[in-house]
């Protein structure tokens, strides 16, 4: 998220050749050693998709993990883990305009597939980029090639008003049927790439949640009508990142892209919650307790299991890492080299998504279906992509027995009561989200208040000791080339005031 890039209105012509970098199996689809190097298309396409799939490699993966306290870090105090919010920068305009270079490029026949992935990236960039800071440039965004350089800014709800619409296009382009050159996630399939713009819609309404009764945004309507056709319907559909076993092509933690990875510590709301209901993802998720197999506690054990509040002082966790008194990150993730995909849009979040929507009176159908199928779609998914090696689940496995007990176990049955489930239907994806999902667990956070995440006044370094920051504050790029426009912003959202606990405008009620 804070992650450094282009300049806004530099205008990308070349394909980024470290991204390509990053999958040396897709630089095969579309590149000839002996051909030119100037890019067309397909590769534009290609870098495009990959930008979207990409992760932060070494100890920034783990930056969400431990804003939204899945996580605690061992080797020093760390600013995500105790709520420091600084400033962002401004991301996703660079692969927006590499999207129009692309169109340029495009033949009439092609150019519905390469319309789609235009819309369908400009939208999801710039959808969080928003849910970072609140309003943004968005309709003179784009427009440096004809002396645009200071745009200014939307306000938040013109901007979500502007994905939407986008959104709409990129399925109805998607919708066409014509194939996507230069696809290294779904080989240009049309019907896949329709299921991944509806997920992306579904969960755009879902973050609108607070805003329902906007007669603009129609954030019900919307959702209604959305459901009625190309659901992702299995894993299979996922939008996601698969790493293998080649240098260029390593997961993000993988021991040789990062040695401190030992300092990776579970939480109690990871661990404890696993363990409440016998959930085997607890042998997937994490390594036992060093102290705890000392006492020849066995592996297969849930009492070799010990969470940390990730809220306490960096000396408490100092002194927990140093005897071994907690879980870290099961070897699956740090010495397999694939690790596991890396979900962007997935099928079981998406599930989760119809159970809130059903729980709110937004769609018809059983919650508790939506919501039981979620929990299955993500305890599958674990057990799909491990290896059958006993440092990889500790020889307790998942499988239809137990995901049958987790779903029946009584912490995890709906009740009827609207606050109650609600809360249990985001700790499933509060789950689901454990080394996935990115920021997602912390705008589901922001946005509903669950999980509750533990708030230590004493180490909180938040400017209000006693609350999660909102949002992070505008780049300091922005004050240096657009002032005149990113001042006015903030003066029309918070009276000019520019900080940490403002509420963006989908946020406010």
């Amino acid at each position: 998220m804070k992650q450094k890039i282009n300049k806004l209105f530099v205008l990308v012509f070349a394909v980024s050749t470290t991204v390509l970098a990053s999958c040396n199996n897709f630089e095969e689809i579309n590149t000839d050693p002996n051909g030119s190097t100037q890019a067309s298309r397909p590769l534009l396409a290609t870098n495009i998709i990959l930008e979207l799939t990409s992760s932060k490699m070494g100890k920034p993966f783990y930056g969400n993990q431990l804003l939204s306290k899945s996580l605690a870090w061992g080797e020093s105090a760390d600013g995500d883990q105790y709520n420091y919010f600084g400033r962002s920068e401004f991301s996703g305009y660079s692969t927006v305009i590499n999207g129009n270079k692309m169109l340029e490029l495009t033949t009439e026949a092609s150019r519905p597939a390469y319309e789609g992935l235009y819309y369908f990236s400009k939208a999801y960039q710039l959808f969080y980029l928003t849910m970072q800071l609140g309003d943004i440039p968005y309709s003179e965004g784009f427009q440096g090639e004809t002396g645009v350089l200071k745009p200014k800014y939307d306000t938040q709800k013109e901007v979500l008003l502007a994905i939407l619409s986008d959104l709409d296009q990129a399925y109805e382009s998607f919708n066409k049927g014509v194939k996507l050159d230069g696809d290294p996630i779904f080989k240009g399939d049309p019907v896949k790439w329709r299921k991944t713009v509806r997920a992306f819609q579904l969960k755009v309404l879902m973050h609108l949640s607070m805003k329902q009764a906007d007669n603009d945004l129609k954030v019900i309507s919307r959702f209604q009508n959305y459901v009625k056709s190309d659901l992702m319907a299995s894993s299979a559909d996922n939008f996601q990142r698969t790493y293998a076993n080649n240098a260029k092509e390593y997961y993000p933690v993988y021991f040789t892209r990062l040695n401190h990875n030992p300092y990776a510590m579970l939480s109690y709301l990871i661990v404890d919650k696993l363990k409440e209901s016998a959930d085997n993802r607890l042998y997937y998720f994490a390594k036992p307790a060093k102290s705890e197999t000392d006492k020849q506690i066995p592996a297969n054990s849930p009492d070799a299991y010990l969470g940390v509040d990730p809220s306490v002082s960096f000396d408490v966790i100092s002194k927990k890492w140093s005897s071994g008194q907690f879980s870290g990150i099961n070897a699956r993730y740090t010495q397999l080299p694939s690790g596991e995909p890396v979900v962007k849009l997935g099928y079981a979040e998406q599930q989760f998504i119809l159970a809130e929507a059903a729980l709110r009176g937004w769609i018809s159908g059983s919650a508790n279906s939506y919501y039981n199928e979620g929990i299955r779609a993500s305890m599958a998914f674990v057990a799909d992509n491990t290896p059958d090696i006993a440092d990889y689940h500790h020889n307790k496995k998942i499988d239809a027995a137990n995901i049958q007990a987790v779903q029946n176990h009584p912490s995890n049955l709906l009740t009827g009561n609207f606050e109650t489930d609600l809360e249990k239907i985001i700790y499933q994806k509060y789950l689901l989200s454990f080394m996935q999902r990115e920021w997602e667990s912390y705008y589901d956070y922001r946005r509903t208040g669950y999980p509750k995440f533990p708030i230590n006044p004493n180490t909180n370094q938040n400017i209000t000791n006693t609350k999660m920051p909102m949002r992070w504050m505008y780049p300091n790029s922005e004050f240096d080339t657009n002032r005149e426009h990113v001042d006015a912003a903030i003066q029309r959202q918070w009276g000019g005031v520019d900080n940490v606990d403002k509420l963006i405008w989908l946020l406010q009620k």
